[in-house]
């Protein structure tokens, strides 16, 4: 979780560029938001220990490595209790289906976006989900199409 951090212009030009290439030298990132490598590299690392930056990925695309068919599961259990949520949660979290996990609020308890290999495996996946005892209804829509949007920016 992210602590409460003032952010100024430098930060925020360090975030945005980190989202566009989060593969930047220090050298190149210095440059881009022009102060000396010594003040990015401390930045940087304040906004990492601040929880502000979480890490640093490679976006793979699930159609090239054989999980063409995505959906977005909609999960409600059958009982909204705190004990249940984190046992879930880690569950559905280690499944390689799984590419994110939202609880949500409405009838639903959990959103959950998953890539498969084909219908399957998704049908594989959702009667496992409905055959744990926690899991009350799962709707399955599939994903025809996903864009990405800008990067995140600073609230204010």
């Amino acid at each position: 979780m992210a602590q409460n951090v003032i952010l100024d212009s430098v930060d925020r030009a360090l975030i945005d560029e980190l989202q566009k290439d989060g593969r930047l030298s220090n050298k190149v990132l210095a440059q881009r938001v022009g102060v000396a490598p010594s003040t990015c590299l401390a930045r940087t690392q304040r906004l990492q220990n601040a929880g502000v930056i979480r890490g640093y990925r490679a976006e793979i695309d699930p159609a090239a490595v054989g999980r063409g068919l995505q959906a977005m599961l909609m999960v409600r259990l059958t009982t909204h209790s705190r004990p249940l949520l984190g046992p879930f949660v880690e569950w559905v979290r280690r499944l390689p289906q799984t590419r994110a996990v939202h609880h949500v609020s409405g009838p639903d308890d959990f959103l959950i976006h998953v890539a498969c290999a084909d219908t399957d495996e998704l049908q594989r996946l959702v009667l496992d989900l409905t055959a744990r005892g926690e899991v009350g209804r799962v709707q399955t829509d599939l994903v025809f199409s996903s864009w990405t949007c800008g990067p995140v920016t600073p609230a204010g």
